[in-house]
């Protein structure tokens, strides 16, 4: 895993890694289509993975010849022979070892690299209702902790598989070529190793399966209690969150000391087993030896054979696991990958005409895919003219977001027909569609970028002047020209660094730039206060001059000068008119008015 200190990433992995793994490797094979883009370099690896191989299956061999003609005077040109052997035989090994290694790592970070790239197009592609059944974090796992785990297994453990697995074919046949016999007496063996081996280290892993978890509990426990240390300490909750993570701690500690204990038991069963059954052999052999069967160098080469098969064998256990793991991420991620976009373009998109701003609502019916048996509108109709502006009131829950929602193609609904300029938007294209919005929404988005960039997001072409000229009709330059970097001044993560009313007003001045015929104001003005308000209203006003204009607003001062007030409950249009003509109507506007205006000031 990376060595990274952000918790937030740490937390991610970490639910990465307790995540069950593949029942088999057979995922694992869904990354060949990313691994052939590279052909070249993976052939380049099989070769040095070959050479390497081949190069450690020559020294018992040598090693063979050494023993068997001895280390007399009249061996000794054989002897500077073999060493000067044995050294390029050193030599082909750490070339071909080295480039095994640069080439697998290269495919691991480049495999990973692309797979990221994929997903994470994949994902800006899905609609609102996908991220309604799924948690953000979720996606964010898989984006990072899952490709890491399959970085580790292309970029190392499938290298070192691969190698200990052609060491382990190489050396198993060469051992049944040396002494026959001593094979048989080892392949007998096998299955008393490994028995032990295979349950314990089931154990093993259940344990530390278990211990991540209460490890993982604890950090969530502290966490928690950490973000909230204020409402901790006003509610002098200290001595119970002590206790608590305490218990905790004490909790991690016994699982990870019955893991480390089965870990030790393990360990030994692995030395007892492993050295008893080479010693098994070597005494066989050693008889062999004494009884003039087999040759003193062969018994040596094929107990080097040996070795070299047991400890690729061990590697191979090992890494199993890992291969596991990454079976499982890659599912997961291939599941990410075969999500069909419930929102798409067409396959032959119709063209929007000449901007007009024309938007209509004809007998729409929607409910949301989490709330399906709720209708967030129910039979709505509505026409806006170009260049009017219509203000959307009602109580909470009445269906005035979801009318931006639908015109901005987030979702599809499921009666009636959302049409701009005339054309129905299901038959266009969601990046032109959406190309005809500026759209100031009422939980304001300020990313971690300069103020000049947060401004330029919606049109990223626009100049320095264009820029400043929004933030000066948003009435934000004086203040950004305060900053220390002016317009490049960096406003941290979310836009922390800035006040909830210069956030909203960076939002406007970007709605401004982005010069959309149609502009909709999600409450623009909640966050701001009186005087702020008043100057962005100005602004505000300038800017829907010529453009078609739908304001959602709570506090109905905000939508007196308005062409058409228009009136939802559950769903549905229950009134519309001017501010006085549905004063005079009385129903629900007149009841929110009176509730707003009580003292008059304000009428």
């Amino acid at each position: 895993m990376s060595d990274t200190s952000n918790p937030a990433v740490e937390a991610i992995e970490e639910e990465a890694q307790r995540r069950p793994p593949g029942k088999g490797v057979r995922p694992l094979l869904q990354l060949v289509p990313y691994l052939t883009r590279y052909r070249a370099m993976v052939v380049l690896a099989f070769v040095s993975l070959i050479g390497a191989t081949l190069a450690t299956l020559a020294i018992p061999m040598a090693s063979r010849r050494l023993v068997d003609h001895g280390f007399d005077q009249n061996n000794a040109a054989f002897v500077d022979q073999y060493f000067l052997a044995l050294i390029t035989v050193a030599l082909v090994l750490g070339v071909a070892s080295a480039c095994r290694f640069y080439f697998v790592s290269w495919l691991g970070e480049r495999v990973v690299a692309d797979l990221r790239a994929a997903v994470y197009s994949h994902v800006l592609s899905l609609s609102p209702a996908f991220f309604e059944l799924t948690r953000t974090g979720e996606v964010l796992s898989r984006l990072t902790a899952d490709t890491t785990l399959i970085k580790t297994v292309v970029g190392s453990s499938a290298s070192i598989a691969l190698r200990n697995l052609f060491l382990f074919v190489g050396a198993a046949t060469m051992m049944v070529a040396t002494s026959p016999y001593l094979s048989g007496l080892v392949l007998l063996a096998i299955p008393a190793i490994l028995l032990p081996l295979i349950l314990f280290g089931r154990w093993v892993r259940r344990l530390s399966r278990s211990a991540q978890d209460r490890l993982a509990d604890t950090s969530a426990f502290g966490t928690e209690s950490l973000n909230a240390i204020q409402i901790v300490q006003a509610f002098t909750h200290e001595a119970i969150d002590r206790a608590r993570f305490a218990s905790h701690v004490e909790q991690t500690f016994e699982m990870s000391r019955a893991r480390i204990l089965a870990r030790a038991v393990l360990t030994a069963l692995v030395f007892f087993f492993g050295l008893s059954s080479i010693v098994g052999v070597l005494w066989v052999g050693a008889n062999a030896v004494l009884a003039g069967t087999m040759s003193g160098g062969a018994l040596f080469e094929f107990i080097l054979y040996a070795v070299f098969a047991a400890s690729a064998l061990a590697a191979l256990s090992e890494i199993w696991g890992d291969m596991q793991m990454a079976a499982g991420a890659t599912e997961r991620l291939m599941e990410l990958l075969g999500i069909v976009p419930e929102i798409a373009a067409p396959a032959h998109p119709a063209i929007l005409p000449a901007p007009r701003g024309e938007v209509t609502f004809e007998n729409v019916t929607f409910s949301y895919p989490a709330r399906p048996g709720v209708s967030a509108l129910d039979g709505f109709s509505l026409t806006v003219r170009p260049g009017e502006t219509v203000a959307l009131v009602g109580p909470s829950g009445a269906g005035k977001s979801t009318v931006f929602q639908l015109l901005l193609r987030f979702y599809d609904p499921q009666g009636g027909r959302v049409l701009l300029d005339g054309v129905d938007v299901r038959n266009v294209d969601p990046q032109a569609l959406r190309g005809r919005f500026a759209l100031v929404p009422q939980e304001v988005v300020v990313f971690g970028m300069s103020v000049a960039e947060n401004i330029r997001y919606g049109r990223p072409e626009a100049s320095f002047e264009d820029v400043r000229a929004a933030a000066r009709a948003a009435r934000i330059d004086d203040f950004i020209m305060q900053l220390p970097q002016g317009y490049d001044t960096q406003v941290g993560e979310r836009g922390i660094m800035l006040s909830g009313g210069q956030r909203q007003r960076i939002a406007i001045a970007r709605a401004i730039l982005r010069e959309a015929p149609v502009l909709l104001l999600d409450e623009a003005t909640s966050a701001l206060d009186a005087e702020s308000e008043t100057l962005v209203q100005q602004a505000l006003e300038g800017l829907m001059k010529d453009r078609t204009t739908l304001v959602i607003a709570h506090r109905l001062a905000t939508v007196l000068k308005a062409d058409r007030i228009v009136v939802m409950e559950e769903g549905c249009v229950v009134a519309s008119g001017t501010h006085e003509e549905l004063i005079g109507q009385g129903g629900l506007y007149a009841r929110l008015a009176r509730l707003q205006f009580a003292d008059g000031s304000d009428n």
